[in-house]
């Protein structure tokens, strides 16, 4: 059966499972934005082809399904490209696709033309520019498989015009061949073997929770039997909360630049780390040669090219993170033990700098003037929602304090971007958590400079009647900017202060049909989170928070993780 190409790659992505694309239309799509005329497949108008990708990330990271995005010709496309690499560098699978000028014009600049494969080689898993219409079936097919198997990524498909509007034959591939791509599944026996008697032998075992452990299908569960017959201590990287429960008594929390006291002594003191789907940035390791420097390093990932890469590993474990973790349990049989001193020892560095509020219910140090601390903020949100809600966030301080108090409990409750650190990233991205969770509260941690990148996406929570609630923390600042020009840079602010020309965020939700709410006193705080999240659609709640409050612990620019700054002199 034939049909004009633009409806066959709808039917495609029906085939694949696809209910949701976030996208903005424009000349080069229109055939396939008359093609969704007719589909079941639900579109998504955001404001602004960067929310879209964000929303489609959101969408992915909270339901493991491929996000599907869907662009333009030239700005449109250029538009994605910082989600693409956002994406890439958070392991997150997306199939993008974008329309493209006919293909007698590319190569003579037309209106609207950009060499869209060329621009995105570099932040895309792969991508394709379809020339001939007959490979358009072939390579969607193709793109989702990519996108979604080994280590997770975004995979681009550039059309042309003429190309979506061309007569193919219905026939979609029930099954690929890729010999250039190998999917490793599991281990081999005897890295599992070396592993499982490294283990036996380690008195200051340390395992790290990366988010190779939350994107896997099944490696939570498994990484936790191994934490507790280990009876190791368990630190998380950012993308890994939540894949193992942060109130569990074996979490130390957060480890690297921003990493509690406990979880970067413990890793520092360790006799053998078992890095879990991860990739040793820097922003975990610090000063790579001063880096858990006593200890044996056992590294699972499902890409082979992270082994190494930025720290030596002693025994490397290839394969897909549940798995690999099923064969080490297997390896050890009915083996477990107990570490008294050990657990005495990371208990007491615990106890030496305990983060304000966090497990054993200390109160944090008030502002004198009522001005409620972003902390406290955190605290009454995790109070209110509780560990089930999916929590987005924006980049800066507020994503540090979010990532310290808002305890995750499961996999796929937390969405921020990691590895590109994209400002802009939390409101699209709830936009499409909420989406595809409609079963969960959505909250949004933002702060006022990361709100601002896209804005205009309040357009899309009220279209879609997304019931995310925001909680916009108002410091007046760029607040990471800021604190490191307080602390690195003698104090010398310069384009860090927001106050001028600050919208009224109260009065601009309110414009867009939203509910605003706004926390001036920590007084008022506890009332405002509960009429947040009993309203019955969104809500904006903007906290105007102490302007100058620092998130600790912080490691200096070069220093090791032993070496962080802990608290704020003064306050």
């Amino acid at each position: 059966m034939e049909m004009q190409a633009a409806r066959a790659l709808l039917r495609a992505l029906e085939a694949e499972g696809v209910e949701v694309i976030f996208g903005y239309p424009g000349g080069a799509s229109l055939y396939i934005y008359d093609a969704l005329y007719d589909s079941p497949i639900r579109h998504v108008l955001t404001r602004h082809e960067q929310g879209a990708i964000h929303a489609a990330e959101g969408y992915a990271r909270a339901t493991g399904k491929v996000g599907v995005v869907l662009a333009t010709s030239g700005p449109g496309a250029t538009n994605l490209v910082t989600g693409l690499c956002d994406a890439m560098m958070d392991s997150t699978p997306i199939v993008a696709i974008t329309g493209q000028v006919v293909r007698s014009l590319i190569g003579r600049d037309a209106f609207q033309e950009a060499d869209v494969t060329g621009i995105t080689m570099p932040v895309t898993k792969h991508n394709y520019l379809v020339t001939n219409p007959d490979d358009l079936l072939r390579v969607v097919r193709e793109a989702f498989y990519i996108a979604s198997t080994g280590r997770p990524g975004p995979v681009l498909i550039d059309i042309p015009k003429d190309v979506t509007n061309a007569q193919i034959r219905w026939e979609y591939p029930p099954a690929i061949h890729l010999p250039g791509y190998r999917v490793p599944r599991e281990a081999s026996p005897d890295s599992v073997a070396a592993a499982a008697e490294a283990i036996k032998s380690a008195r200051q075992p340390v395992l790290i929770c990366g988010g190779g452990v939350v994107s896997s299908e099944d490696a939570a569960r498994p990484f936790r039997a191994l934490a507790e017959r280990m009876d190791a201590p368990v630190v998380e990287t950012l993308m890994g909360l939540g894949g193992f429960p942060m109130d569990h008594p074996l979490c130390l929390g957060l480890v690297g630049m921003h990493g509690t006291f406990a979880a970067n002594r413990a890793v520092a003191n360790s006799d053998l780390v078992i890095a879990c789907g991860m990739r040793f940035d820097d922003r975990v390791t610090g000063m790579a040669s001063r880096f858990a420097p006593k200890a044996r390093i056992i590294h699972i990932d499902i890409d082979p090219a992270e082994m190494s890469k930025n720290l030596t590993s002693h025994i490397e474990l290839v394969g897909d993170c549940g798995l690999v973790l099923a064969q080490l349990n297997e390896a050890l049989g009915d083996w477990s033990q107990s570490l008294p001193e050990w657990r005495a020892q990371v208990h007491a560095w615990q106890e030496q700098v305990p983060l304000w509020g966090v497990r054993r219910g200390e109160e944090i140090p008030t502002d004198p003037a009522g001005v409620p601390k972003p902390q406290q903020v955190i605290q009454a949100v995790q109070a209110a929602f509780g560990p089930e809600a999916i929590v987005a966030t924006d980049v800066g301080q507020h994503q540090m304090w979010a990532a310290h108090y808002c305890t995750r409990t499961e996999p796929r409750t937390w969405l921020s971007s990691s590895g590109l650190g994209t400002m802009g990233f939390g409101l699209p991205a709830a936009i499409g958590a909420a989406i595809g969770r409609r079963d969960r509260d959505v909250v949004l941690i933002t702060g006022d400079g990361s709100f601002q990148m896209c804005i205009q996406e309040l357009a899309t929570v009220v279209q879609e009647r997304v019931p995310v609630k925001i909680v916009l923390l108002n410091n007046g600042y760029l607040g990471m900017v800021r604190q490191w020009q307080e602390m690195f840079y003698k104090g010398r602010y310069k384009e860090v202060d927001l106050r001028r020309g600050m919208p009224d965020f109260v009065k601009l939700a309110e414009a867009y049909g939203i509910k605003g709410l706004r926390v001036r006193r920590l007084g008022e705080l506890e009332q405002a989170v509960a009429e947040a999240r009993a309203h019955d659609g969104a809500v904006l709640l903007e906290v105007v928070v102490e302007e100058e409050e620092n998130v600790f612990p912080i490691v200096p620019p070069g220093g090791a993780n032993t070496e962080a700054l802990l608290h704020q002199a003064g306050k």
